[in-house]
């Protein structure tokens, strides 16, 4: 008797499914081998916990008792969380787009037995509109495609297949020159919207590689318009409806291009990374509206998206009680009620109106007025927004995603480990250092990584981009901490990858590992998506560790992955923002070598992260400590046993510098 077996897992996109009529499988071979000793196609729908359209499709179609049905007469249906498998998601997104359909999510994808896609879509509507077929007429039409034009599927089958075998392969090239880079940012600035910032038009994504890839060009050459798209687009993000400006935290993305209406959901991984720019901006212009994005999103963290143990979980949804953004709205007449004499004063500054911003409601946003006001005022609008929070948390709450990756809290231990050393925050560095421990203990089985653990169990393989990111988290923590073991964590982790995802005949390293079961295939890829590219990661996580130990094989293999993919820049740059940073920093990295004590050498590294400097790393070296003998600081010391400083750019180190102002001038 065939039925729904998605209670027993610990995906929560898969438990929001379990009570669907729908007799959905999770991925496994159970479920294959089911489709073929029924000789049905296989269904997939792949979705995630957070995602609008998801639920979307689920209430019109999974939870329609005739759809249902349908589906379960025709087909074995798999239900996959697209971030618990990111390594099967990869593959069928990349089929739908040779199928010369977009991709997204929900993804809608139509296999064999053997796992093999044919054909497929994203969202479907139950009947036809929106310009597309009803769900159930698509059900219907592939059904009989598949078994009365076998050869028809046959003949997708076997294109498909031979179009996901070149995803593995690469565009080998030279190491991209600083003058390509230049050229490049002048090319991307003109994609930069000069008014309201950000990447094209609607839909707008926060795009945090490539304006970091930007601000890297203003630091380089001085030319003021890459220095103004950043800038410009982070006071927009930071003062549009996109952040939350009463909790804190950004959501996914803008739908329209001025960043006033979210896509509500929000996810760790946009979070790690615009807290990390923001940083990054801060140490140069000390902009009050970045220090305060920071502290406001960081406890945010803290508070809504810390999990017990330490780590921190994937991702708030953007609806509640069935509707998309209810949590966040609000009336003109709710901020009258609630804010009395003060509410006049508050609609002026966050655009509330009578007739709304969005859909009849209003967005919280200071988009018209983005400068911060005398401090009397700023004070009241403060208080007004501890006002309605606590109406607001009366309201019934997104659902939240649960789950723990390793991934997405490398990115924030990083980021985290980072922001604590600049803002001089250690509370911060000590909830990384948690983090990182959670998923060092609880996420490694026989050294090798987990990707995600829920409800007290880790599972599903690690990727390229659980190591990478770790990896750099562990670097961060080293330079914040000076504990030895997270830098063995770290060559400790691309040993693995080396190991089980590097492409030893074509270059660079696959996304899942070689024993990574279920697969049809391996990808291999340099683009950046929502999170950084694994390859660019990892490149600098050799260059960091060929720097800090002076071992010239890491320099090798950053070296190698960078040219690996290096050819594509001349075709298409934009996904390849990550990639193009780690080029710059193998080729201008400068090392900051610090000969003290941990505690007596502050005021140098005070200086140090003082300074906007894209390219950093600080190493605080005890006096007693050899480097390396292929260390360019090899064998200095202290200068009349005071704290010392070195600055080094490849294998030539500047005279000692003593004093916290001498070091700024150098840097």
């Amino acid at each position: 008797m065939s039925s729904n077996r998605l209670a027993g897992e610990t995906s929560p996109y898969l438990r929001q499914h379990k009570d669907n009529p729908v007799h959905w499988r999770p991925w496994g071979d159970a479920a294959l081998d089911e489709a073929k000793a029924l000789n049905k196609p296989v269904l997939l729908s792949v979705g995630y916990a957070a995602c609008h359209w998801c639920h979307v499709m689920a209430h019109e179609s999974f939870e329609n008792p005739e759809i249902s049905a349908q589906m379960n007469d025709l087909f074995v249906n798999i239900k996959v969380d697209r971030e618990e498998r990111p390594d099967l998601d990869i593959i069928y997104q990349a089929a739908l787009n040779m199928l010369g359909e977009q991709g997204g999510w929900p993804l809608t994808i139509f296999m064999t037995p053997g796992g093999d896609p044919f054909w497929g879509g994203t969202y479907f509507p139950p009947e036809p509109r929106f310009g597309r077929p009803g769900f159930g007429d698509v059900l219907s039409g592939i059904s009989d495609v598949y078994h009365s034009d076998p050869e028809r599927v046959k003949t997708n089958v076997a294109a498909l297949r031979q179009g996901l075998e070149s995803l593995a392969k690469s565009e080998p090239g030279s190491l991209t020159s600083l003058n390509a880079l230049n050229q490049i940012a002048d090319r991307l600035v003109q994609e930069n919207d000069s008014e309201h910032g950000g990447i094209g038009s609607a839909p707008k994504f926060p795009q945090g590689a490539i304006y970091e890839q930007l601000w890297r060009a203003w630091k380089r050459t001085g030319k003021p318009e890459f220095k103004a798209a950043v800038t410009v687009t982070l006071d927009n993000i930071c003062q549009g409806g996109i952040y939350d400006h009463l909790r804190g935290g950004f959501s996914r993305y803008s739908v329209d291009d001025r960043w006033l209406a979210p896509h509500f959901e929000k996810m760790l991984y946009d979070n790690a990374q615009l807290i990390d720019l923001l940083t990054l901006v801060w140490q140069e212009t000390r902009a009050p509206l970045y220090e305060q994005r920071v502290a406001e999103t960081i406890a945010w963290l803290m508070t809504e998206m810390a999990a017990p143990g330490g780590a921190f979980i994937s991702a708030l949804d953007a609806d509640s009680e069935g509707v998309e953004g209810k949590y966040y709205v609000w009336t003109a007449a709710e901020i009258d009620e609630f804010l009395g004499v003060d509410a006049p004063l508050f609609r002026a500054f966050y655009d509330v109106t009578p007739e709304g911003n969005w859909e009849g409601k209003c967005i919280l946003n200071r988009l018209a007025i983005q400068q911060f006001s005398d401090t009397a005022t700023e004070a009241n609008l403060r208080r007004s927004r501890e006002a309605l929070l606590a109406h607001r948390a009366k309201r019934i709450p997104p659902g939240k995603d649960d789950k723990i990756l390793a991934d997405w809290n490398g990115l924030i231990i990083a980021t985290l480990a980072n922001a604590g050393l600049v803002f001089a925050k250690p509370e911060w560095v000590d909830a990384a250092r948690r983090a990182f421990d959670f998923v060092q203990k609880s996420m490694t089985n026989q050294d090798r990584l987990w990707h995600s653990w829920c409800d007290g169990k880790a599972n599903h393989p690690a990727t390229l981009d659980d190591y990478a990111a770790m990896a750099r988290g562990a670097l961060a923590l080293f330079e914040a901490t000076g504990d030895n073991g997270y830098l063995v964590h770290a060559e400790h982790w691309v040993s693995i990858a080396d190991r089980h995802y590097r492409d030893h005949e074509g270059g660079g390293y696959f996304f899942a590992a070689d024993d990574t079961p279920g697969l049809i295939t391996r990808t291999k890829t340099a683009h950046d998506n929502a999170v950084p590219s694994g390859n660019g990661m990892i490149a600098n996580v050799f260059a960091r560790l060929y720097f800090l130990t002076g071992n010239a094989a890491y320099y090798m293999k950053a070296e190698a992955i960078i040219t690996a993919f290096s050819g594509a820049v001349t075709k298409n740059f934009f996904p390849l923002s990550t990639l193009l940073n780690s080029a710059e920093f193998l080729q201008s990295a400068t090392q900051i070598v610090i000969v003290a004590h941990r505690d007596d050498a502050v005021p140098l590294t005070r200086a140090v992260y003082d300074l906007s400097l894209p390219n950093r790393l600080v190493s605080i070296v005890e006096p007693q400590t050899t480097l390396p003998v292929n260390h360019p600081a090899h064998g200095k010391g202290q200068i009349d046993g005071a704290p010392t400083a070195y600055v080094c750019q490849g294998a030539v180190c500047s005279a000692p510098v003593t004093e916290a102002e001498s070091l700024k001038q150098s840097l």
